[in-house]
């Protein structure tokens, strides 16, 4: 059970508040996941939803690569919410199974050299909070000063979603995967 009462809908809240959900309702079409909590504080909801936008949509970083970072990121945080929504999202991105099967179980093998970069380039800067010039070099090579600091933004906020539901132990939805934590 949550630490703090999940809002599932506009009609909970009122004023200021109320407008803000029923913007997020408006782009995302619900209050669930982590703002169903973070409606408790609505002006960082607006704000967190509108850099949501941001990395999980606009940019041109890809998208596949964006899901690839995220699961690794579920993974590393034991976020059960991020973990699941991302195993849904990485199918519908092209993410082979055998791949997602492999972060999750902390493996490397099987999975596609381009995927295992930005697998691996996650990893790394989220278990030591710093890239090794070697693999910071061949992503920046690859991806682009721009893309590259897209791939890092992502990463954070990825680890701040997870870390808002973790905080306030956010149950996961039930119908996606679950990580055995």
């Amino acid at each position: 059970m949550a630490r703090v009462q999940v809002l599932k809908s506009p009609s909970e809240l009122s004023g200021e508040a109320r407008r803000i959900a029923e913007k997020i309702v408006d782009t995302r079409k619900s209050l669930d996941g982590p703002f169903s909590v973070w409606m408790h504080a609505p002006e960082w909801a607006e704000r967190v939803a509108h850099l949501g936008t941001l990395v999980r949509w606009e940019g041109t970083l890809e998208l596949r690569t964006r899901t690839l970072a995220a699961l690794v990121v579920g993974l590393h945080f034991q976020a059960q919410y991020v973990w699941g929504i991302q195993g849904v999202i990485g199918a519908e991105r092209g993410v082979p199974r055998s791949t997602i099967d492999a972060i999750r179980e902390g493996r490397s093998d099987g999975i596609p050299p381009d995927d295992l970069q930005i697998i691996e380039f996650t990893r790394e800067l989220l278990s030591k909070n710093r890239v090794s010039s070697a693999l910071a070099d061949a992503v920046m090579e690859r991806l682009g000063a721009d893309q590259y600091v897209q791939l890092t933004t992502c990463i954070g906020y990825y680890a701040m979603l997870a870390m808002t539901v973790n905080g306030v132990e956010l149950e996961p939805n039930p119908t996606h995967e679950a990580l055995d934590v």
